[in-house]
């Protein structure tokens, strides 16, 4: 019933537009001042969540998974993450406050906050998560009040339409 009310509601639709543009502005600020300042550097943050990383009470490591992960492939690749998180962060907020692709940028916000997560930086990130997956349980009527209303249905009748079309030859 409550997935039906945010799926499909026209108020729902509302509410979700104003927690869709405080995600938005959020990421996309966070970013946009990354991209501006032209310093970002995530080398000191991924060598610290490498040396400190979450430790459940008995003082073990709870994603070692994680920290490997971080130590063998994002540190020597910290070219591509200076790269991915300034402009990650702006493209998502930007998604998000325009209402286009919503439910991607979403998804992808959901990832990073769950990456910065892993590493141990609590801050906003549980309650950015619980209204990302608001977002994302939404679907298309998160972004109804934006350019998914246009969007979504050109990119169905567009770019899904071979998909269809190959569907129903089979």
């Amino acid at each position: 019933m409550f997935i039906n009310f945010l799926r499909e509601n026209k108020i729902s639709a509302a509410i979700l537009t104003f927690i869709r543009l405080y995600l938005g502005y959020a990421w996309f600020t966070a970013g946009l001042g990354k991209l501006q300042s032209g310093a970002f550097d995530a080398t000191g943050f991924l060598k610290g969540a490498i040396a400190k990383p979450v430790t459940g009470p008995d003082g073990s490591m709870v994603y070692g998974w994680y920290v490997n992960f971080l130590e063998s492939f994002a540190l020597p690749n910290i070219d591509v993450f200076n790269f991915i998180v300034p402009w990650g962060e702006t493209l998502i907020g930007l998604g998000l406050m325009l209402g286009c692709l919503t439910t991607a940028a979403m998804f992808f916000g959901l990832v990073m906050n769950f990456s910065f997560f892993l590493a141990g930086t609590v801050s906003h990130n549980p309650t950015d998560i619980f209204l990302g997956f608001i977002i994302l349980t939404a679907g298309y009527n998160a972004g109804r009040i934006g350019l998914d209303r246009w969007v979504v249905p050109f990119m169905r009748k567009t770019v899904f339409k071979g998909k269809e079309t190959a569907k129903q030859h089979a």
